[in-house]
């Protein structure tokens, strides 16, 4: 997954709840702007942040090794 489709899955969580990027940003206390960037995909976010907004959203991380 790359993390122009971890942003995707969040928006369209956020739009399926009915929030506002400023609803949800409260609902997962962080910034608007962070919210934001996270939803467009921005590259370089704190993981501490993007994971607690995964989980406000009901999602799990599972890391999985590569088979090569």
């Amino acid at each position: 997954m790359t993390i122009n489709e971890l942003g995707r899955m969040i928006q369209k969580k956020r739009k399926a709840f009915r929030l506002t990027q400023q609803e949800a940003a409260g609902m997962c206390n962080v910034g608007i702007r962070f919210l934001s960037e996270l939803e467009n995909g921005k590259k370089t976010l704190q993981i501490g942040k993007v994971l607690h907004v995964l989980d406000s959203f009901g999602y799990d991380i599972i890391l999985k090794e590569r088979s090569v």
